[in-house]
């Protein structure tokens, strides 16, 4: 008898836990859908909003993943840049890192760092090698870099070819993408320029700004985010391997 209330008071705790969790994550979606409601006509009241669902779940991507949007819809893209990037390391489904390696690929584009963009958009196609307007990015920002003499790499397309193939035979389309309250900057068309612009077309440049990642930081987050993506693959070619069913998506 003594057994069975011990088990009954620790089902009763994790029970109690998981309520709290489903209730920190719905007040957290709350304001997030409270500042994109906000973010067209008050920028600041917005960013307050989505502070607050960062600060009510942290592990809830969709407050880093929107507030690096209207960063950079403002015209902050070193603020857009470094919330992308929370967003892409602390995402667990393959719609996330997508969008974010995407949305990371069109902030370093912003600000001239083109090599570093091919890196982010190259990560964004393999968790998506569907995107074609992610596809189509990578090649604007190969151009780029090769212009600016850091090399486009067409030595690497054979490999993200490989990538791309691997990921396509893996899965169709798995379906956690982020619905109303992902509203994805990236999806936004390219001019014939390359500048990424929003939906009214009204973009333009910023003077740099304080605290801005150096090259050569952004470069280390991208190769470290890099690295555990192929760890992954490479878990995830092992179990094939062996025969084992392979879950490729943690549950949301």
């Amino acid at each position: 008898m003594k057994q069975l209330s011990i088990i009954i008071v620790l089902l009763t705790t994790a029970f109690s836990f998981a309520q709290e969790k489903d209730i920190a994550l719905q007040k957290s979606n709350d304001y997030v859908y409270d500042g994109n409601v906000l973010v067209e006509e008050d920028f600041v009241a917005a960013e307050k909003e989505y502070r607050k669902a960062i600060s009510e779940k942290p592990s809830n991507t969709s407050g880093t993943y929107n507030l690096g949007n209207a960063y950079y819809k403002s015209g902050l893209y070193s603020e857009a840049l470094l919330r992308h990037l929370e967003t892409a390391n602390s995402a667990t489904t393959k719609a996330e890192k997508h969008h974010a390696f995407h949305n990371i690929g069109n902030a370093l584009m912003q600000q001239k760092q083109c090599k570093e963009a091919v890196e982010a958009y190259k990560n964004a196609l393999r968790n998506d090698p569907t995107d074609e307007e992610t596809r189509y990015n990578l090649v604007l920002a190969k151009e780029c870099a090769e212009q600016q003499g850091d090399g486009g790499g067409d030595d690497e397309n054979k490999d993200e070819n490989k990538e791309n193939q691997d990921k396509e035979n893996e899965d169709k389309k798995e379906g956690d993408d982020k619905k109303d309250e992902n509203k994805d900057e990236g999806d936004d068309k390219e001019d014939k320029d390359g500048k990424p612009k929003d939906e009214k077309g009204d973009k333009k440049e910023q003077k740099p700004q304080p605290g801005k990642l150096s090259p050569q930081q952004v470069k280390n987050l991208l190769e470290a985010m890099n690295n555990q993506e192929k760890k992954v693959q490479e878990k995830i070619n092992a179990k094939k391997v062996k025969g084992e069913k392979v879950k490729t998506e943690k549950d949301w």
